[in-house]
């Protein structure tokens, strides 16, 4: 469910590897590009009533990667699920559901009350399917550079904070290694395993784009907080294919 920047690329690796893959989208224009890939395309917005949701629907595990946040929303999308035969949900959610505590921060930390946080438990606490909820950092790589997450003329917020980041192609290798060995109904945090500090990342970053040196907020309070993968690494044995940022 959504073959946008991470899961478009992802659906054509399951591919590679001898999955069937049935992909959506909610612009019609993008339909062949996915069928083009080998992706069975379908055109599905998240409150729509379409018949073709349950075709869509008639699989093994569902992979949610989508951007809306609206509550009611994933209500009507989540009853659809439960009279599906979709037993395996995986949902990609972020790990700015954490509180800037200025500490490491686990699964087992508090998390903020918010819409993504609502829907983690919508997914969660539903009987009818087990769900696993992997909490990405930001993302980069490829065409997504962090140098261009800074707009000119912003100063950059908390410069003494730390820096929480993956790289495209640990998204898609942890996603795939969740459904090869059948990890489900987990909370997991996934982030590369160093944590720059914002000012020194953000330079060296700028400096590789050939832009000028960013602007800094000095009078921030530099709330921050450094996620922690362990869990993940631990449960899945695995090892991080860009770990040093």
């Amino acid at each position: 469910m959504g073959c946008g920047w991470l899961g478009f690329p992802l659906a054509v690796h399951l591919i590679n590897k001898g999955f069937i893959i049935k992909g959506s989208t909610t612009s019609k224009s993008k339909l062949s590009r996915l069928k083009s890939k080998g992706i069975v395309p379908y055109f599905i917005h998240l409150n729509g009533v379409d018949a073709k949701i349950s075709e869509f629907l008639h699989s093994d595990v569902l992979i949610v990667n989508i951007p809306s946040k609206n509550i009611d929303d994933f209500k009507k999308f989540i009853s659809r699920i439960k009279v599906s035969n979709i037993k395996k949900v995986l949902f990609i959610s972020s790990t700015s559901v954490y509180v800037n505590s200025n500490k490491i921060v686990t699964e087992e930390s508090p998390v903020k009350k918010s819409d993504l946080t609502d829907i983690e438990t919508l997914f969660k606490s539903n009987a009818a399917f087990e769900t696993t909820i992997l909490r990405f950092g930001g993302l980069y790589g490829y065409d997504r550079k962090p140098g261009n997450f800074i707009k000119p003329g912003n100063k950059i917020e908390n410069p003494q904070g730390y820096i929480n980041l993956i790289h495209r192609d640990d998204c898609i290798q942890i996603i795939k290694q969740i459904i090869i060995q059948n990890i489900w109904g987990e909370t997991l945090n996934a982030c590369t395993d160093s944590h720059p500090v914002r000012r020194d990342f953000y330079k060296r970053q700028m400096v590789e784009l050939g832009k000028e040196e960013p602007m800094f907020n000095e009078n921030s309070t530099n709330f921050y907080k450094i996620v922690n993968s362990n869990k993940l690494k631990t449960l899945l044995g695995y090892r991080f294919k860009y770990s040093e940022l």
